[in-house]
């Protein structure tokens, strides 16, 4: 059996347990057609970089799998037809990743930043090495550093 990962994004109407429900479905596909799936990540909803079908945010959720690969079209050929189903990818891949994928790494890293003091933004230092803006020399029409008068 091939291994793959798939991602598929679910409209942003639809509940948190709606998506569990297309997860368990599609699931269920792949453990008819002779596969398991052996990870899955629900990433959350977030913004798309354009409009899909008048949608701005999206469910994400990545799965990891192990099946042969007519399952896998039987699974993709039904997200085609889902309407809550935007857009998904399958990548065949040579081995599956173990632990948390970059995508959850990076939103424990961010909730970590959040809880320090100064919050999300306050945490860089100051940049107290270069003068503020007001107080930098100013340049005349010639690019010549001065005071913008006739010498």
């Amino acid at each position: 059996m091939a291994l793959y990962e798939h991602i598929f994004l679910a409209r942003q109407d639809v509940s948190s347990q709606q998506v569990e429900a297309l997860v368990e479905q599609f699931k269920a596909v792949i453990e008819q057609g002779g596969g398991q799936v052996t990870k899955i990540e629900p990433w959350g909803l977030k913004s798309l970089t354009y409009r899909i079908r008048k949608n701005r945010k999206a469910h994400f959720t990545l799965m990891n799998i192990d099946a042969p690969s007519a399952a896998v079209a039987e699974m993709e050929r039904q997200q085609s037809i889902h309407e809550d189903v935007l857009r998904r990818l399958t990548v065949k891949v040579e081995e599956l990743e173990e632990g948390p994928s970059a995508m959850l790494q990076k939103r424990d890293r961010d909730d970590r930043r959040d809880d320090r003091p100064g919050g999300r933004f306050g945490d860089r230092p100051r940049r107290d090495d270069r003068p503020r803006r007001d107080d930098r020399p100013r340049r005349d029409d010639d690019g010549d550093v001065g005071e913008g008068g006739d010498e």
